[in-house]
């Protein structure tokens, strides 16, 4: 199970405390780097959460494990007089204050430090929550997607953005060569930090997807679940509500 994949393999601190540290150090060149390493599809894939969740009409939307913004940025297009993006990296977080700043959106986008396990909302708080490429990131999965649960509204939209194993050839081969050799070489050659993206590519591989992160979702009490694969099955967009 993903939880036992970790950034530092000699380090005696927990995930959570790894995966912050990490991010803190590659904050700086995160965003470019995802650009170079996704060849600028997951642009698209943001856009296509951000019809599902326009399709709702959400007031309030918490954007879970927001890093940069990226996402909370593109959510700016809804009509939701309130957007937060919530992630336990300060140094991610201070280059999306930056980035929200520049594109005047800080009287909409709040940029909060919380951990995604336990957070400061009361229960039935958000129309719409999403993450992006975060939940792999979870110390403990079903309990994060229970505390998500717990502060999304009854009949709310939740979306989720993840990478995913493409299952037929060539693209299962073809992508198994490259997370494996390609993007841990891209990432030490531009990232300060030689490990981050030998992390990011080992811990997606063994992540659920698909039907088992559909049964994960409905397990802990989600309904309408449904599962989309993005570009031949390399990310997958997850979309379910409340009762």
């Amino acid at each position: 199970m993903s939880k036992n994949i970790t950034p530092y393999k000699e380090s005696s601190l927990s995930k959570k405390e790894q995966v912050t540290q990490m991010f803190d150090t590659i904050s700086g060149n995160y965003d470019g780097l995802n650009r170079v390493i996704s060849f600028g599809i997951d642009v698209k894939w943001r856009k296509k959460v951000l019809q599902i969740v326009k399709a709702s009409n959400p007031k309030t939307i918490l954007d879970i494990a927001t890093g940069t913004g990226d996402l909370a940025i593109l959510m700016a297009e809804t009509k939701a007089e309130k957007i937060i993006g919530l992630d336990i990296s300060v140094g991610m977080l201070e280059v999306g204050k930056q980035k929200i700043a520049s594109k005047k959106l800080s009287q909409k986008i709040e940029m909060m430090v919380g951990d995604s396990e336990k957070m400061p909302f009361e229960d039935n708080t958000f129309d719409a929550i999403t993450v992006a490429f975060g939940i792999r990131n979870f110390e403990n999965l079903e309990k994060g997607l229970a505390e998500i649960l717990r502060v999304l509204k009854p009949n709310g939209t939740f979306v989720i953005l993840e990478t995913s194993n493409p299952t037929k050839f060539p693209f299962k081969q073809g992508y198994v060569f490259y997370t494996k050799n390609i993007l841990p070489l891209i990432g030490k050659l531009f990232s300060k930090d030689n490990v981050a993206y030998g992390y990011l590519s080992e811990s997606a591989a063994v992540f659920p997807f698909g039907e088992a992160l559909n049964n994960i979702l409905k397990k802990t009490g989600f309904i309408n679940v449904v599962d989309m694969p993005q570009t031949f099955g390399v990310a997958t967009i997850y979309s379910a509500s409340k009762k």
